[in-house]
């Protein structure tokens, strides 16, 4: 018996090592051959107690046929009769069969009577609980129809450097929850408001930004209102840097003259935009750089009034007119509220781009998200301080998604500076070169 014992154990101690090697080793293979069937099997088995506990199932009336004895004839025959009996059962939501993603799985559902996506993403941390799940995702893509993504782990936990993007104005900068690229592309979203407390990730995320730009044709704005401390070091790479409030204001100028040039040239051009325009009049696109927007708008006394005034007025001008013009804005801060002025609440209209870390305030939250599903603003202020780079995303699909920025140093950022530097027009060559692109009966 024992002779026949040990070589059984060591069968299964060698296919328990083999199933580990090949989870850690391969873990998508694994979850596709081996942890998704399982899964889903559960999924499917489970899903009528889930949803009772849940209270997403719904009492209907039914009809059944049930048989009633009656009297015992002389003949020893036992007479029934059938008769209709009402009775109350659940009725759960129709599920499909669960189909695999790359870091879980999703089903689709089809609602009862007067069923929302709303009721389904009330309960959503109830689902993942009860699945043993990170996270519930809801969505819809058509009416009758709610769609769950599960995550089984957290892919945010580890985020390693993709490749970089070779499309114009396009930069990867971290990883989606979907375990997808996160993708900043300033020509489908032209204007961002990125919000964070200190140590939240708010200026690692520009460091990425400044790297994946700094190879590229566009010239970059940098407004640092922490006295330069921030963007001096990305200098060589920067084609105009404002320290001062005062110093925005002149810079915001300039940039509202070239705005107007270059509405000129693409109205001579019968272009809408300058992307219409040929290449060899195309201008120079600009991305400008906003560190801690807030210095833009407090104000100390009444003296300072008038200019607070003309730098937002010039900001939301930029933030309206831009996009077509090639000029974009990543404006970064620390504090976002409604009691800075209405310049801020007006421009945070007209940036469709948001992203926001872990904050200190729920206005600030508010503000930069509070637009978007609710769901989006909790999952923002339950941001742990252990887990700097996440953000919420409102991504350009319409959705909104937890995400991580790659580590970039600022080391790294200022080594790519210097190595790009010669990328880098000089402010007086982006000023001056609109006036070449004219017409010559214009340009005279």
């Amino acid at each position: 018996m024992s002779d026949q014992f040990y070589p059984l154990l060591a069968v299964l101690a060698a296919s328990a090592a083999a199933l580990w090697a090949w989870h850690r080793w391969h873990y998508r293979s694994f979850w596709l051959l081996i942890g998704f069937p399982i899964t889903a099997m559960s999924v499917w088995a489970s899903w009528r107690k889930i949803a009772l506990g849940c209270g997403l199932t719904k009492k209907r009336q039914r009809f059944w046929f049930t048989t009633v004895p009656g009297l015992v004839a002389s003949t020893g025959v036992v007479r029934v009769k059938r008769k209709f009996q009402r009775v109350a059962v659940d009725t759960k939501p129709f599920m499909w069969l669960p189909l695999p993603t790359r870091n879980g799985w999703r089903v689709t559902l089809h609602t009862l009577e007067g069923q929302i996506p709303a009721d389904y993403a009330a309960v959503a941390e109830r689902l993942a609980h009860s699945w043993g799940v990170h996270a519930i995702r809801v969505s819809s893509d058509k009416p009758g129809r709610v769609r769950l993504a599960a995550t089984i782990r957290d892919p945010l936990v580890r985020v390693d450097e993709l490749p970089p993007s070779t499309e114009l104005l396009k930069v990867t900068v971290g990883r989606l929850e979907t375990g997808t690229p996160w993708v900043i592309d300033f020509r489908t979203v032209p204007h961002w408001i990125n919000a964070g407390a200190t140590q939240s990730g708010k200026s690692n995320l520009a460091n990425a930004l400044i790297v994946g730009l700094a190879p590229q044709p566009v010239a970059l704005v940098g407004f640092d209102l922490k006295g330069g401390v921030e963007f001096t070091p990305y200098g060589p790479r920067l084609s105009a840097l404002a320290t001062t409030r005062a110093e925005c204001g002149g810079l915001l100028e300039d940039l509202v003259a070239l705005m107007t040039d270059r509405m000129g040239v693409c109205r001579m051009a019968g272009a809408r935009n300058i992307w219409q325009l040929p290449p060899i009049m195309r201008p120079v696109p600009i991305v400008v750089l906003v560190d801690e927007l807030a210095e833009l708008y407090l104000m100390a006394d009444k003296s300072e009034k008038d200019e607070i005034a003309k730098t937002s007025t010039a900001l939301l001008r930029i933030a309206q007119l831009g996009r077509a013009f090639g000029i974009y804005l990543f404006c970064c801060g620390q504090r976002i509220g409604s009691d800075l002025g209405p310049g801020v609440t007006a421009l945070r209209a007209q940036c469709s781009g948001r992203i926001c870390h872990r904050v200190n305030d729920p206005e600030t939250a508010t503000m930069t998200l509070g637009d978007l599903d609710p769901a989006a603003l909790d999952s923002a202020r339950a941001i742990p301080a252990q887990t700097p780079g996440v953000a919420i995303v409102a991504n350009q699909d319409g959705q909104w998604y937890r995400a991580r920025s790659f580590y970039v140093s600022e080391q790294t950022a200022e080594h790519v500076a210097k190595t790009y530097a010669d990328r880098a027009p000089t402010w007086a060559d982006v000023m001056a070169a609109q006036t070449h692109h004219l017409p010559d009966s214009q340009s005279a």
